[in-house]
């Protein structure tokens, strides 16, 4: 397995780089070296034995050159093949393990995000098969889980999206609203959660409320109606008045949050321009990943190409 947990001696004290592209190239330089990297991460520690699922113990395994693109190992005993990319987001895919695992790196690497036509040009391939393996990474990989918040939390309501104008410049008319009602939670110094959601009532703000906060927890919220009731359900609810032009009471704010939306509505505005409701998900999935792993002792790329190997793929 490559060491690509070795710190680069050559990074500035002072950089903020967690693992630069000169280690993802000197870790991973080729195909062959991330088939190698999936076979020992998921089957075989050692490189040779790996329990047969055939047999049901330990075998030694060898590997045949074969005339197919992904490469298995056969057990010596019965003959059972094990393919390193069964089960994940690689299975199938005529794209070679190296650019995925390339593309992997571009998108922890980045604050902002990459765009599937930046991608395109990077990896030299169809922007069809760049805007899937971003779809792949978004839903398979960055999923949300069901983190639950507690200490003190922050939660708020936004939109994102625009519209559609006609019209001659400088009397414009609005023909369609096409913005999409989002709503996040995030944990003051630690995880953020950011659903889009079918409309900013209590009703259906209340289910993700209750799945990822706490009882007893502490809660900072705006003035909207929707969250009045907080306080009655065992929460320690406190609410700033942005109406009247307080954004800051103490220690009682939504800053946080604020933040949060700032960092997704530049991302999305700067880099992708515009993202439709069917895919919003996905782009959330990739924002709020990238904040709650921003800390990680180990490099976010490392966490993430592990992530592809052990949890099996829904696609």
């Amino acid at each position: 397995m490559p060491p690509a947990n070795r710190k680069n001696p050559q990074r500035a004290a002072s950089s903020e780089s967690q693992y630069s592209i000169v280690e993802f190239v000197r870790d991973f330089p080729d195909d062959e070296t991330c088939l190698q990297w999936l076979w020992r991460t998921r089957y075989s520690e050692d490189g040779v034995h790996a329990r047969c699922p055939q047999c049901g113990v330990e075998r030694a395994f060898k590997r045949y050159e074969t005339a197919q693109q992904r490469q298995s190992w056969t057990c010596t005993a019965c003959g059972t093949h094990l393919h390193p990319t069964a089960g994940t987001i690689y299975h199938k895919s005529s794209t070679s393990l190296h650019l995925w695992f390339y593309a992997i790196y571009l998108m922890t690497s980045t604050r902002c995000g990459i765009s599937a036509k930046q991608l395109e040009r990077e990896l030299g391939v169809t922007y069809k098969t760049a805007w899937r393996m971003f779809h792949l990474i978004r839903t398979e990989l960055m999923t949300q889980g069901d983190d639950v918040l507690s200490g003190e939390v922050e939660m708020d309501e936004t939109w994102i999206g625009g519209v559609v104008r006609t019209g001659r410049p400088g009397r414009p008319r609005i023909v369609e609203d096409t913005k999409t009602a989002v709503f996040g939670m995030v944990e003051r110094g630690g995880r953020v959660v950011a659903y889009p959601v079918e409309d900013t009532s209590r009703i259906t703000l209340d289910p993700y409320i209750a799945k990822h906060v706490l009882p007893e927890t502490t809660i900072y919220t705006d003035e909207y109606t929707t969250y009045v009731h907080l306080g009655k359900q065992g929460y320690t609810h406190h609410r700033i008045r942005h109406k009247s032009g307080v954004y800051v009471d103490g220690d009682v704010h939504t800053n946080s949050i604020e933040n949060f939306w700032s960092l997704v509505k530049r991302g999305i505005g700067g880099v992708y321009h515009a993202v439709s409701a069917k895919h919003l998900l996905g782009y959330l999935n990739e924002y709020t990943w990238r904040f709650n792993h921003r800390q990680d002792g180990q490099a976010m790329f490392l966490t993430l190409i592990l992530r592809s190997a052990l949890v099996p793929s829904m696609h």
